[in-house]
């Protein structure tokens, strides 16, 4: 039984799909006008788990995650979304290119990294600026029903006519103005009102912008605009997967703001619940504080891999938390989950070095090893079933790869290990069967020569051979039980 937080009750519910086996899920995605520090990347391996852990559950996933590549404004920052300028335009005027290019450029990095770190592609990815259409539909929509109103900037979303418009995030209306640090529009109704739609600066050409019709300005004639960033994701939503879906995840910064905007105009315009579940991720701190560029802990997967760390290594370590807790990264702590995967890559290996016949296959099934192995697949699942707790099902690994260690290696079946590694990459994703292929042949003759070294008392050949090991990247450990081998990444 899968259970999870949902964000608006607090509570652990039973997850139960509107289909029986298709589950509709909603991210939201990255805004495309920079390169993704290691912070930006924790949504999405946690929401990755997530997937994974539905597909495991025999659920057939059907994703969208968008691309923001228009309409995301600096002003978020600083307590009001629809002031500032636009992120793109930002990063198009810092890399003196056009906001398009901006786009492109940042939206390829973006794709680059989640392959790097194994993260399973959604069905749908969705750029902001290709669903323009079904954005001023939505508007249309709202504006009809009586949900909207026009100022100097743009059309906004009259929150007092949504009596719900409080209630997702628990938000005090009262104090919303008091607490934003940048002066808010005076022209707005209310200082919840948010825009769906901004209209270009007159004496400004903007790289991204097109018409308005004029059935949705007051004017009732075309004007340049773009659209509100929550606005997109509604759209893009509601477009795909229907007015109601089961799934949808962002981080807890969203939460008082940008998804409290989305169900606002989604229910307003559809009349039905927008999502069932809202799950939300905490967020990852950098040598301990907030990650900022003029601290410079903003590190990239870039940095990472100069430092002599992978992508799944990070992976790792983000798994090493649970996702509705704030996590550090610390050099040290990278560190610590690298020598974690470097010790599950060696297991790994260990399937290279026994082998099954038909005499001992059954034999094996009662030993420690492989009674620990084949428990340890439900024991994991079980615990990601329990609203994704990663810490726990990490903590199974450990005890059964520790149990592995302590046993003859002849005591593990090695149907089932595979068959256990298969399982982890599956809810994981830290690609231990690719990452961990076969030696040579002439690196086994070797073993064997070092051995019968051994046999015959000659340790000078044994130290040789075991230099010669050792440089091509082997190291060989002399157990009571037999020679096991391992990589020195």
């Amino acid at each position: 039984m899968l259970q999870l937080h949902n964000t608006p009750t607090k509570l652990l519910e039973e997850f139960t799909p509107i289909s029986d086996k298709r589950v509709s899920l909603y991210t939201c995605g990255p805004t495309v006008y920079s390169t993704p520090h290691v912070g930006n990347w924790v949504a999405y391996i946690r929401w990755d788990t997530l997937v994974r852990t539905l597909q495991a559950n025999g659920y057939l996933v059907e994703r969208v995650m968008n691309i923001t590549d228009v309409g995301h404004l600096t002003g978020e920052n600083e307590g009001d979304a629809d002031q500032g300028e636009d992120k793109l335009q930002k990063g198009a005027r810092r890399d003196g290119v056009t906001a398009w290019r901006v786009a492109e450029r940042y939206t390829q990095e973006f794709l680059d990294g989640m392959a790097k770190l194994n993260l399973l592609m959604p069905a749908h990815i969705t750029k902001a600026t290709d669903f323009i259409p079904q954005q001023l539909a939505l508007v249309r929509t709202l504006k009809e029903k009586g949900f909207t109103y026009q100022i100097d900037d743009g059309i906004y979303f009259d929150t007092s006519k949504f009596p719900r418009y409080a209630e997702f995030a628990h938000l005090n209306l009262a104090s919303l103005q008091a607490g934003a640090r940048v002066s808010v529009n005076q022209q707005k109704r209310n200082p919840s009102d948010f825009a769906l739609w901004k209209f270009s600066p007159i004496d400004e050409q903007r790289d991204m912008e097109w018409d308005t019709p004029a059935d949705l300005t007051a004017e009732k004639k075309i004007r340049k605009g773009f659209p509100g960033w929550h606005l997109e994701c509604s759209a893009m939503a509601m477009d795909i997967l229907g007015e109601t879906i089961d799934i949808h995840t962002g981080g807890i910064d969203h939460i008082p703001v940008h998804h409290t905007n989305e169900i606002a105009q989604s229910e307003a315009a559809s009349g039905k619940q927008f999502a069932h579940y809202w799950l939300h991720n905490n967020h990852l701190k950098s040598d301990g504080t907030k990650i900022s560029k003029s601290l410079g802990n903003g590190y990239t997967l870039d940095d990472i891999a100069a430092k002599g760390f992978s992508a799944l290594d990070f992976r790792l370590f983000i798994l090493q938390s649970h996702y509705r807790t704030e996590s550090n990264f610390t050099w040290e702590n990278l560190e610590s989950a690298k020598n974690r995967m470097q010790h599950w890559r060696n297991i790994a290996r260990l399937r290279w070095q026994t082998y099954d016949t038909l005499v001992d296959d059954q034999e094996k099934v009662a030993t420690a090893s492989t009674e620990s192995i084949v428990n340890a697949s439900s024991a994991i699942l079980a615990a990601l079933n329990e609203d994704l707790d990663t810490p726990r099902a990490l903590s199974v690994i450990d005890e059964t790869f520790s149990t592995i260690d302590k046993r003859p290696l002849t005591e593990t079946q090695q149907a089932a290990l595979v068959s256990l590694l298969e399982k982890l990459d599956d809810l994981l994703g830290l690609r231990l069967l690719d990452s961990t292929p076969d030696i040579s042949e002439d690196q086994k003759q070797l073993i064997l020569e070092r051995q019968r070294a051994r046999e015959e008392k000659d340790w000078k050949q044994s130290d040789v051979l075991r230099d010669a090991l050792l440089a091509q990247g082997i190291t060989v450990n002399d157990t009571r039980y037999g020679v096991v081998w391992a990589k020195a990444d």
